[in-house]
């Protein structure tokens, strides 16, 4: 993991040296310009490094030792806590793929357009959600068709 880590904070520098530091994209500017994507790029870099951080957190916490709670209440509630850190580590790791799999578009110059439709994602919806692989109407569409085979 050191190693991953550490690989992710050398692709994560680079990004940064190629973003202005008070760069947000704009609507005016050409939609996935070369800004844009190194911005991205950086985001989402940033993003899994903060996870790799979070992960070495929950780690070295579990290293230290099992938990010898004297009280049978306060052994429960520990362990509730540790089963919820754990649960949101796993989501972690899975959202690390979902970020892999953004950068991967970017390096091949897909990030940004729906997989389904083909149509620009939006600059909105992919700072606020950068891994989206696909447009708001797009994913309440997917949503829809799988609530309903869901039901059936």
């Amino acid at each position: 993991m050191a190693t991953s880590a550490s690989s992710v904070s050398d692709k994560l520098a680079k990004a940064k040296a190629a973003v202005a530091p008070d760069y947000v994209p704009s609507d005016d500017e050409e939609y996935m310009s070369d800004q844009q994507l190194d911005y991205f790029r950086m985001l989402l870099l940033d993003w899994k490094k903060s996870i790799h951080d979070a992960a070495g957190l929950t780690l070295q916490h579990l290293q230290d030792g099992p938990i010898r709670e004297p009280d049978l209440n306060d052994r429960a509630s520990s362990e509730t806590d540790w089963g919820i850190e754990l649960r949101t580590r796993d989501r972690q790791r899975k959202l690390i793929a979902k970020i892999d799999a953004a950068l991967r578009r970017i390096d091949q110059g897909e990030y940004g357009y729906c997989e389904v439709t083909g149509d620009p994602i939006g600059l909105r919806r992919l700072i606020a959600r950068p891994v989206a692989t696909m447009t708001v109407e797009a994913q309440t569409a997917h949503e829809r068709k799988e609530k309903i085979s869901r039901d059936d």
